[in-house]
């Protein structure tokens, strides 16, 4: 299934349906005043959260959106059918935009949750209320006002526990693959990863998180290059970073440098995001030097930095950071509760 975050669409409510101009017409009343209905309330349109959907495929396709309008008014007093609601199902974790200012309307963070992006008009009033002791025989009824129509930006934002975070072949793909029930493609090339993957990690009987393996970024992220955007939006959600960094030999640069890249465009795109916990994760370290992971180690343990080497190959450390990240993330879901 391809993966879809970001779209524009056009929605329009519905339109209010017209007031009816109409008289008694009774047998024994040749004389039967105004009995004209209402007309009905246009359809509004709303967005609401599906825990069932995970992409905003289903709308890169179709751009406009359009509720139902009112019924009009009829005679005897009777109201027009109010136009059906148009709802809009996306995933949860999107965040709703006015594309035009770019004003959040929303951040639906939850099952079910819902927003009204474009109310219906309000249907018009028969001629039965405008009947005066002057006028009593009005032959005019209000037109239905019409709905609210605007261009809004839907935005996914990947809810996880824990994000996967690093330069281009890093490990991201592989790791997750080792530790949950993930299969995304792996290869021995730069951005691999095109979308974001979700796996969950079951730690116990009824426990479990969800972790996020997010594309890799390069320098400039913040500013949109490669795949910049796309990286920081979904990782914003994240409870907990997991940085990784691929200490083979096979590598360019210095470990600690690689590390310093990452660190400067979440910086860059957000102090909030980079003061995040994480914990540094060396990989590969089945084809790496002790030198390049002492490097490494030591400037964690410098740093007061949670550190831990695996190689996904040979299984080396895995068992020891799902525990490490259970921890963590419990401590922090008791945190949000207190």
């Amino acid at each position: 299934m391809k993966f879809v975050d970001y779209v524009e669409i056009d929605v329009k409510a519905g339109n209010g349906g017209r007031g009816c101009v109409s008289f008694r017409r009774e047998k024994f009343i040749p004389r039967g005043g105004p009995d004209g209905g209402d007309g009905g309330r246009g359809g509004h349109v709303i967005v609401r959260t599906d825990p069932q959907l995970y992409t905003l495929l289903d709308h890169a396709y179709r751009k406009t959106y359009k509720a139902e309008n009112g019924r009009p008014g009829m005679g005897r007093k009777m109201h027009g059918r109010d136009g059906k609601d148009l709802v809009i199902r996306v995933p949860v974790g999107t965040v709703v935009k006015d594309a035009a200012t770019g004003e959040v309307i929303a951040d639906l963070d939850s099952p079910g949750a819902e927003v009204l992006v474009a109310k219906g008009g309000r249907g018009g009033l028969g001629n039965s209320h405008f009947a005066t002791s002057t006028r009593q025989a009005p032959r005019f009824a209000q037109p239905g006002e019409p709905g609210e129509e605007r261009r809004i930006v839907l935005e996914l934002k990947l809810l996880a526990d824990v994000g996967l975070i690093g330069l281009p072949n890093a490990g991201k793909s592989t790791l997750i693959g080792a530790i949950s029930s993930a299969r995304p493609k792996a290869a021995e090339y730069p951005f691999t990863t095109l979308k974001p993957n979700l796996g969950v990690v079951r730690t116990g009987e009824g426990r479990s998180f969800v972790v996020a393996d997010i594309p890799g970024l390069i320098e400039g992220a913040h500013r949109g290059a490669g795949l910049g955007f796309q990286f920081l939006r979904h990782v914003e959600r994240t409870k907990l970073l997991v940085h990784l960094v691929d200490v083979s030999e096979m590598t360019p640069g210095d470990p600690v440098e690689n590390l310093h890249k990452v660190d400067r465009e979440l910086e860059l795109y957000s102090r909030e995001l980079a003061r995040r916990p994480r914990i540094v994760v060396a990989t590969k370290t089945d084809i790496a030097s002790e030198e390049r992971m002492k490097r490494l180690r030591e400037y964690c343990k410098m740093n007061d930095i949670p550190y831990i080497e695996v190689s996904a190959l040979t299984g080396r450390g895995i068992r020891d950071l799902v525990f490490l990240l259970s921890q963590e993330v419990d401590r922090m879901r008791e945190k949000e509760k207190a």
